[in-house]
């Protein structure tokens, strides 16, 4: 399956690129226009405000920043302790059990989908033609999951899709290849078949490390944008994906829209996943204050 069917992932090293996707979720609201949102006149609300706040409850959450002496942000990524990385599945696990998500997060519009969670040993890849296809887990993947979502369609707009992923690796240097080869993906394929009648077209996405532009939220930021087509779609709609690292994780979200959905809308769904999840991994494996 594909990356935004749910059940992909994918990074690589490849050119930094610029303009408003590369600053990825802190720029995402200012590359949006206007709409509908799913949820209604909470959503629009919420669209205002930054692209990826602070989870509600949480302070100094991934995605914000503090000010040096020079009234500069710096970045909010705590640093690795090495000794709290999982050295095995059964562990790494445990991990991931604590950086998955659940509805709750996107807030009460948003529901769990059938089917809600990928298989545990299934691994996407995309092939030489395109297409999306399963196999088996890697051999630098300690663990990874996939969690599906929707935002029910309504009077005025259609059903929004949601994928959240959480891959744990054996080490730093492997996540970072993660995210290195989706970059690679996103050139050789900027058409892709996810699965038998559904398809995503014209994909162009940026990546950039912790401190280049807005980059202050994560040690490796890559946003993917496009457009989806697929059984009640109504024709294509946007598609947006957004991958961020702390040491041996990656999360990201994966959003596809819907008629009558605003841009805004669907990068803060988007956005709140991805910074709630970089957050909780930041927790379990970050150096303690001293």
């Amino acid at each position: 399956m594909g990356r935004s069917g749910g059940y992909g992932h994918g990074r690589r090293g490849a050119p930094r690129a610029g303009c408003c996707l590369a600053a990825g979720l802190l720029f995402l609201a200012g590359c949006t226009s206007g709409g509908t949102g799913p949820g209604g006149a909470d959503a629009s609300a919420r669209s205002s405000a930054p692209a990826t706040p602070p989870p509600s409850g949480t302070a100094g959450a991934a995605g914000a920043g503090t000010a040096d002496a020079g009234g500069n942000a710096a970045p909010a990524v705590p640093e690795l302790d090495e000794q709290r990385q999982p050295r095995d599945r059964a562990a790494a696990r445990a991990l991931l059990d604590r950086i998955v998500i659940d509805q709750d997060t996107f807030g009460p519009d948003v529901k769990r989908s059938t089917p809600f969670e990928s298989d545990a040993d299934s691994w996407p890849v995309l092939g030489r033609d395109c297409v999306w296809r399963t196999e088996g887990l890697p051999p630098d993947v300690l663990a990874t999951s996939t969690r599906q979502f929707h935002v029910p369609a309504a009077e005025g707009r259609g059903r929004v899709r949601i994928h959240a992923t959480v891959t744990v690796h054996r080490t730093r240097e492997e996540s970072g290849w993660e995210t290195a080869r989706a970059m690679e993906e996103v050139l050789r394929c900027p058409d892709q078949v996810l699965r038998a009648g559904e398809e995503l077209k014209g994909l162009w996405g940026a990546s950039l490390y912790l401190g280049e532009q807005l980059n202050r939220w994560t040690e490796d930021a890559f946003t993917e944008s496009g457009r989806w087509v697929g059984e009640g779609s109504g024709g294509p709609q946007r598609y947006l994906w957004s991958q961020g690292q702390f040491g041996p994780v990656t999360v990201a979200v994966a959003g596809k829209g819907a008629a009558g959905v605003t841009d805004e809308a669907l990068n803060n769904l988007v956005a709140q996943g991805t910074g709630r999840m970089l957050y909780r991994a930041g927790q379990a494996l970050g150096k303690e204050p001293r």
